[in-house]
């Protein structure tokens, strides 16, 4: 009779254990079929909150942060066509390369729309131990600026990846560079130097990293401590190189990727009078700080300028929307830079006007200033 009782028993108990496992894996199945990859959530916003949508900026505007690679062979009077539609009156072309290359692109600026280009020509730092350093690359600055170009430009590859004769990384700070800076310098042209990337791109790529989207997509874009130095190591290099050259106008690109400490950025101007910074690819930064970026902005107004980065031409009405308008809550262009939202400035149409352009006519030489209001 015991015997019996104790199967009866463990028969309902196996068959209630059996259900509850099949029960949750119905459970977790169901769960994981209604869970997207990130790439894939986009939500439309329930919001109703007055929206403005320029397409064109309020006052004429210099890009000093822009990339043409086929300007030597390229329609300029397409480009030139949406540029006017943009209010954009002059667009900076960091790209101009050298040799053969930047002469054919200054001559077809030159023939077909002289006044709405600046081309800055970009040099290879992996020669400096070869013969003929420095006196090569300065004869050829010196050139080029005779021929029309208004800077130069410094890519991340230095301090990242270039290395020297014995392969060792060229430190953005390197003396033998020293004579470059000097005589961009003497010659009154900048340099606008694009040194190391995101911090977060030195991160675990983990749940705690807000750029892991973009690491997902880029994963070249990683930069493992193995074989890259560290953020902080670059940008102290990049900042020594700018105090030991005073004389000379620099550029920082991007915020000098501290858009997102402006306070620090903000330090690092009040220190060297020498740096400007601008906008290019990092307009995310400030759109979800609006309050403290808008008086950043307005306490900096006389160092900072407009830049793009890539060229889209529907890309430049997001920075018109977080520059000019009291916007709340709209979309960034770019997800893997930006899955949070983006909310306006505001800024003052006094401020505007140096931002868009004021600022880049004083250290970028030779502009057309007749392009822009006299005020």
């Amino acid at each position: 009779m015991m015997t019996f009782m104790k199967k009866w028993v463990l028969i309902p108990i196996s068959i209630l254990v059996f259900l509850g496992a099949v029960y949750w894996i119905i459970g977790k199945i169901q769960y994981r079929l209604n869970v997207m990859d990130i790439e894939e959530y986009e939500p439309v916003s329930t919001l109703h909150v007055p929206e403005h949508k320029p397409t064109h900026a309020k006052y004429p505007f210099i890009d000093v942060h822009n990339h043409q690679w086929i300007m030597p062979v390229q329609d300029l009077d397409k480009l030139v066509a949406e540029m006017d539609s943009l209010h954009m009156q002059v667009m900076v072309n960091l790209s101009g390369f050298r040799g053969k290359y930047l002469e054919m692109a200054l001559n077809n600026v030159k023939e077909n729309h002289p006044n709405r280009f600046a081309v800055f020509l970009n040099i290879n730092f992996e020669n400096l131990d070869d013969p003929g350093w420095p006196e090569e690359p300065l004869a050829m600055i010196e050139s080029a600026v005779k021929n029309g170009v208004k800077g130069l430009k410094v890519y991340k590859s230095l301090g990242l990846t270039d290395k020297d004769n014995q392969g060792n990384r060229i430190a953005v700070d390197d003396a033998r560079l020293d004579p470059i800076w000097t005589k961009c310098g003497e010659l009154g042209i900048p340099v606008l130097i694009h040194s190391g990337e995101p911090s977060s791109f030195w991160k675990p790529k983990d749940k705690h990293n807000e750029r892991w989207l973009e690491l997902k997509q880029e994963p070249d874009r990683y930069r493992p401590s193995e074989t890259f130095p560290p953020f902080e190591q670059i940008m102290e290099e990049q900042h020594n190189m700018f105090r030991k050259h005073p004389e000379t106008k620099f550029i920082d690109a991007h915020l000098g990727w501290y858009g997102n400490d402006l306070e620090k950025l903000g330090k690092l101007l009040d220190e060297m009078p020498n740096v400007y910074t601008e906008l290019g690819a990092v307009l995310a930064e400030l759109g979800r700080q609006p309050r403290f970026a808008r008086r950043w902005m307005i306490t900096y107004q006389d160092r900072v300028m407009m830049g793009k980065d890539t060229y889209k031409k529907e890309e430049y009405y997001t920075y018109f929307r977080v520059l000019e308008t009291d916007d709340e809550y709209f979309d960034y262009y770019r997800k893997r830079h930006a899955h949070w939202k983006m909310y306006g400035l505001d800024l003052p149409d006094s401020v505007l006007k140096k931002v868009y352009y004021k600022n880049a006519l004083r250290v970028i030489p030779g502009l057309d200033k007749n392009l822009f209001p006299a005020d």
